[in-house]
């Protein structure tokens, strides 16, 4: 089929991918503008692959469909469109173009959690299954005919982050291909949404992300981990905004002894401890924070709030300073509106978003150029300057970073240049057993190779 690929971002330039090694002949791409000098993943992708790119700011002016858009549009002759990641409003003129309409990716089960946070309130409401809706393109919001639904399980700790790549981008890239694929053979159902359980909820923002306390433990967990990494849930304490990541209601050992944070309008004052932040609910329950971003933007494990600023910086040696080189130069690539890359040069204030660790490699980057360090992607948003972010690296390849650590015996593998390790601890009676809560899976039995049920 010829089709009109509408969108943005790795999504979309996944699915755009797909469909052309489907055999598709995507006859133009509609995108964003640049951005801070980057061009988005799709776009650019298309560009490469010499298919037409219209990178539009907008579609319409006072309610107007821009006449000379639609006409570029209607040139190419497609016979689908397909939005997998769409931030625009499309025109109806253009959404009932093709002979086969337009399909669209939303990250929720329709007609539940309408609207363009859908991923948030779906952890925010502490729903147990999650998942996403392909559906016919309507001049609603989220309103138009089912044709493809797949659904997961909610963790208990998932975070915006954790559910999107484990579940929402890898599935959701093949849920657009089986999409089109039904399409094409004639066979994709139209399913009217049903009125029952339709929710609607607004666009999470960071001035509406602000911690309710008058809420229990869980509900606040809950709201922590909605807007994890994006737009991040904040408080007020210590005279400045405190926004919090990675919790967790799973405090089994812990013992709330430590200093006392203060937080305006809370239950019980915080309390920080070696494994983090605790806070309390007005059910008298207890939920862990791990992380705590400062208001000038600088992320810290909440254990070490009350520390102060670290002012012992380490002298590289000469082998490190080549690392050190080695790193800017990746910095360098991700930031090209940056002429030089100084010790306070600060990632993600310099254009860099998250994409840019997470899918674009920064840290596998960093990761080979250290053979294989122990890096994980939550690094880069601990250090967020070059400077800290050096000296962070410099002390894990030191060894200095380890805190009271545990020795455990492992069998070790190495694997493209990264050490593997099974503890041994963990195989219990013929199970493997979650670390936390006990927790038994169906895994491999290493002793024999065997399937365990």
């Amino acid at each position: 089929m010829k089709i009109a690929v509408i969108g943005q971002s790795l999504f979309g330039q996944e699915v755009y991918c797909h469909l052309r090694k489907e055999g598709h002949d995507v006859v133009g791409v509609f995108t964003v503008p640049d951005k801070d000098g980057k061009a988005d993943p799709l776009g650019l992708e298309a560009e490469k692959d010499g298919v037409p790119v219209f990178k539009l700011s907008r579609w319409r002016v006072k309610g107007q469909t821009l006449p000379d858009v639609v006409a570029k549009y209607q040139a190419l002759g497609a016979e689908l469109n397909v939005l997998p990641f769409c931030s625009q409003f499309i025109p109806m003129e253009v959404i009932n173009a093709p002979h086969h309409g337009s399909i669209i990716y939303h990250p929720s089960l329709l007609p539940r959690h309408r609207g363009a946070s859908a991923i948030n309130w779906t952890l925010i409401h502490g729903d147990k299954k999650g998942g996403f809706t392909i559906f016919w393109a309507d001049d609603g919001l989220d309103t138009g005919d089912l044709l493809l639904q797949k659904e997961c399980e909610i963790l208990p700790d998932d975070t915006v982050s954790t559910l999107y790549n484990r579940f929402l981008f890898p599935e959701g890239i093949k849920g657009m291909v089986q999409a089109v694929r039904l399409i094409a053979e004639g066979k994709a159902p139209r399913l009217p949404q049903p009125e029952e359980g339709a929710t609607y909820e607004g666009i999470q923002k960071k001035e509406t992300a602000k911690i309710n306390w008058e809420q229990p433990a869980e509900a606040i967990h809950n709201w922590i981990r909605g807007n994890d990494k994006v737009p991040g849930a904040w408080t007020e304490a210590c005279g400045q905004k405190l926004t919090f990541f990675n919790s967790t209601l799973n405090t089994t050992g812990l013992v709330p002894e430590g200093e006392n944070l203060p937080i305006p309008g809370a239950h019980r004052p915080g309390i920080v401890t070696k494994a983090g932040l605790l806070l309390f609910g007005n059910d008298d329950r207890m939920l862990l924070v791990k992380n705590i971003q400062l208001e000038d933007g600088k992320m810290i494990p909440a254990s070490h709030f009350f520390n102060g600023a670290d002012s012992s910086a380490l002298e590289l040696t000469e082998e490190e300073l080549v690392i050190a080189e080695a790193v800017r130069s990746a910095w360098k690539r991700i930031l090209p509106n940056v002429l030089e890359v100084e010790d306070s040069t600060d990632f993600f204030k310099s254009g860099a978003a998250s994409v840019d660790v997470v899918r674009l490699g920064l840290v596998e980057e960093v990761k080979e150029l250290c053979d294989g360090l122990e890096l994980e992607n939550e690094d880069i948003y601990m250090a967020t300057t070059f400077g800290d972010f050096i000296q962070l690296l410099v002390r894990k390849l030191r060894g200095d970073d380890k805190d009271n650590k545990c020795i455990i015996d492992y069998v070790e593998k190495a694997v493209n240049k990264l050490t593997l390790r099974m503890p041994h601890q963990l195989f219990i009676g013929g199970m493997f057993v979650g670390a936390e809560g006990a927790k038994t899976y169906e895994t491999i039995n290493p002793t024999d190779g065997s399937v365990i049920c």
